[in-house]
């Protein structure tokens, strides 16, 4: 009986597999580090929009990395206000400005954000049957926080997009709803 693989097949095949394995595996987005949480000083994190604050002693993990992006990108929404006294804390991170609660902008995770190459870029965000197109302003830090810097919240999660009201409205989410939601999103 004739053979039909011969050695450098097979080492040809294994290699192509190995090769596979490694790809995928460089895809995946794993946690960086973690930080541990320190208590805001008495006024200092603002829990509008039910923000979290930081617990003392709680340990938080960290990502440089979020998932890849693809035409429908799997994320989860959160709520922030990026008006001055907001508890998005700072000015946005793309334009140093503060944005009205009115206007359809977010604030993506740090692998997203990408070094500010999504700043003032529009992304289209789709949930609830709906779509809507929003502007990125800000980085939603997953590598840092609960310091003064991050209004003293934990760092977020590596698939976030922070969201204004504007988004939410446009969402047709309604309002006793508002702060979590699974969607969809992709460069507009």
């Amino acid at each position: 009986m004739k053979r039909f693989c011969s050695k450098p097949s097979f080492l040809l095949l294994v290699a192509l597999i190995l090769t596979t394995c490694v790809y995928t595996e460089a895809q995946k987005c794993r946690p960086s580090g973690r930080i541990i949480g320190k208590k805001a000083p008495p006024g200092q994190c603002n829990q509008e929009n039910d923000s979290d604050c930081c617990v003392q002693g709680k340990m938080y993990t960290t990502y440089e990395c979020s998932p890849p992006v693809s035409t429908h990108t799997k994320a989860y929404l959160t709520l922030n206000s990026f008006q001055k006294g907001g508890d998005g804390g700072g000015p946005s991170e793309c334009d140093n400005q503060y944005h009205s609660d009115d206007t359809p902008v977010v604030a993506l995770s740090t692998g997203w954000f990408n070094n500010k190459s999504r700043c003032l870029n529009k992304i289209t965000i789709s949930a609830n049957g709906r779509s809507v197109v929003a502007k990125v302003v800000d980085e939603c830090d997953s590598t840092m926080g609960c310091d003064e810097d991050h209004d003293y919240q934990p760092p977020c999660a590596n698939n976030i997009v922070d969201a204004s009201k504007a988004v939410w409205e446009a969402l047709g989410v309604p309002q006793d709803q508002w702060g979590g939601l699974d969607i969809t999103w992709s460069d507009a």
